[in-house]
């Protein structure tokens, strides 16, 4: 079910492939070019957290189709910055060896049309960090109960669905479906008490989240398989959203979203047919 066979393991387990290129390039003004889809939640952070931080004219950004084909991501028209109709050409100008699946988000150096960084844990990271280190997104005095977070929602919530999503075994389905409702389950406790997940402020681990809580009715419910509560049955867990949705939903494309996942994986959606709903309206009511 993986698009590769390697990210696959021998239990029918879906293991996500490691990043390939992790430079952390020094922050220089219009140097670098953010390429994101605006259906892929792993970018969709960096899409936020540049925006958080006033970050658009320092780095540009380009967005690709959201239907991904047998060349990977693809540009609707030849992306005018970089000059490439394709992504994966950003890789090979970096690496002509790279055989992995291409990955957004990826920080392309415009000087070199080079992939410098695909590491999209360590991206957002360092546009706090580098960029603007004033950010509260990440400060010193949290990281710890950040991190915290950060690794078991990666494990079981952020690449949780896809491990539902692209099991092919009944096994590994079912643990990776405990795991994910499981550690949503904990989330929904801690939010009863709690306005965010680390202090009473947006932080790193909340923009972590919600980008995959706000696919989840819409895409991971049906779509991977993972349904035993909608986000909208979750009552901490939606009014958070819900109160994040207020603070950057302007950055959510449910077309791009949801044309990507039932077009692209045919394996899990042969027919292709994009579902008509959830009305996105609920989350502004």
């Amino acid at each position: 079910m993986a698009q590769f066979s390697q990210e696959t393991s021998t239990t029918g387990a879906f293991v996500r492939q490691p990043n390939r290129f992790t430079a952390r390039p020094e922050p220089e003004p219009g140097r670098y070019r953010l390429v994101v889809s605006l259906a892929c939640p792993w970018a969709h952070r960096a899409v936020i957290v540049r925006k958080l931080l006033g970050l658009e004219d320092a780095i540009s950004l380009a967005v690709v189709d959201p239907i991904r084909d047998e060349k990977g991501w693809r540009f609707a028209e030849t992306d005018p910055v970089l000059g490439i109709d394709y992504l994966k050409e950003a890789y090979d100008n970096a690496d002509p060896d790279y055989e992995g699946r291409v990955t957004v988000p990826a920080l392309v150096d415009t000087t070199t049309k080079k992939v410098v960084t695909n590491d999209y844990p360590q991206i957002t990271l360092d546009f706090s960090l580098n960029w603007r280190p004033e950010s509260t997104l990440y400060p010193e005095h949290l990281r710890e109960e950040i991190d915290a977070w950060i690794e078991p929602i990666f494990h079981n919530v952020n690449n949780g669905v896809y491990k539902a999503g692209f099991a092919t075994s009944q096994e590994a389905y079912e643990q990776a479906y405990t795991n994910l409702f499981t550690e949503l389950d904990r989330i929904e406790a801690h939010l009863a008490t709690h306005t965010y997940l680390v202090g009473e402020q947006l932080t790193e681990a909340d923009i972590r989240l919600w980008t995959t809580l706000v696919r989840f009715d819409a895409v991971y419910h049906g779509h991977f398989k993972c349904n035993r509560t909608k986000l909208t049955e979750m009552p901490n867990l939606w009014a958070y959203a819900k109160r994040l949705y207020a603070q950057f939903g302007d950055t959510v494309n449910w077309d791009h979203i949801k044309r990507h996942y039932y077009v692209t994986h045919h394996d899990i959606n042969p027919s292709g047919i994009v579902p008509a709903g959830p009305d996105p309206e609920v989350w502004t009511r």
